[in-house]
């Protein structure tokens, strides 16, 4: 009975730090449009760039690397969205923030998880995200239906949706231990930008990983990187890569738990950092 009412005691605890979060997000709701907005330019160009590139093929239905135009145009469609399902807004800089400036010794006096408080935050923040830029992905996933791919049945769908989940884990642990740094530095600015540079060279972002030389796209399937948004589109598209979705389901998770590991550790000894300058 006493671990049972532990458990409502939890879920009540944490459901209610979700919708706060949800309530504070919704403030910046306009701002998740305009960015939402600004962010289909460069997919647009990018678009575009890859039309005339297929344009200037000699035969109809050739490929680029693996990829027909449409299946290029769904693979770009898919990122964009599988980005703004998973990505890392501003949480980072809000963690380091409350390292920073003491707002953490709440978390330390409360009965409360802090990285659990963080992914609700997280959460709270892509779903007002997505509630706000799916009207405008869905009127261009409308626009684009002629070029767009479905999966090969409901099964691949639903390890795609797996593969999706444990995506935005990657991201929000990999940020959340990089914002940990403020502990042991004044500004993690520099960490931060270094790591958003490489997610986006080595995620798939720019291009898809497949596309690179052999030796290159394998090594890179030994970082946590391709699992952030290449391997998730690469399921939805039923690509034949170096490792099976299943094999890169299992890598996926094994990620999240590392850093998960890792963050709890990296905390802990901050923890240890911060009670000692803070007297």
């Amino acid at each position: 009975m006493k671990s049972e009412s532990s458990i409502r005691a939890s879920f009540s605890k944490y459901s209610w730090v979700l919708k706060t979060g949800i309530q504070n997000t919704l403030v910046y709701r306009f701002n998740f449009l305009v960015r939402c907005l600004f962010g289909l330019i460069p997919l647009s160009a990018t678009l575009f760039l890859w039309r005339t590139i297929y344009r200037g093929q000699e035969t109809e239905g050739a490929e680029i690397g693996g990829y027909t135009l449409s299946g290029m145009v769904t693979y770009y469609l898919l990122i964009t969205i599988v980005d703004a399902l998973t990505a890392v807004t501003d949480d980072d800089w809000q963690i380091a923030s409350d390292i920073r400036e003491g707002r953490i010794s709440q978390f330390i006096l409360k009965p409360i998880h802090f990285l659990s408080y963080r992914i609700c935050l997280f959460i709270a923040s892509r779903l007002v995200y997505i509630a706000v830029a799916g009207v405008p992905l869905l009127l261009l996933a409308i626009i684009l239906r002629d070029y767009l791919e479905k999966p090969e049945d409901l099964a691949t769908f639903g390890l795609f949706l797996i593969s999706l989940v444990m995506s935005g884990m990657i991201q929000f642990l990999l940020s959340y231990t990089m914002a940990l740094l403020a502990f042991w530095v004044l500004e993690v600015s520099t960490f931060i930008f270094i790591l958003f540079a490489v997610e986006h060279l080595a995620g798939g972002h720019l291009f898809p990983v497949d596309i690179l030389p052999d030796w290159l796209a394998t090594a890179l399937y030994f970082t946590p990187f391709p699992y952030q948004l290449f391997f998730p589109v690469s399921v939805y598209l039923g690509k034949e890569l170096s490792v099976s979705p299943s094999t890169g389901l299992m890598i996926q998770a094994g990620w999240v738990l590392f850093f998960w590991i890792l963050a709890t550790y990296v905390w802990n000894r901050g923890l240890r950092k911060y009670s000692a300058v803070g007297g």
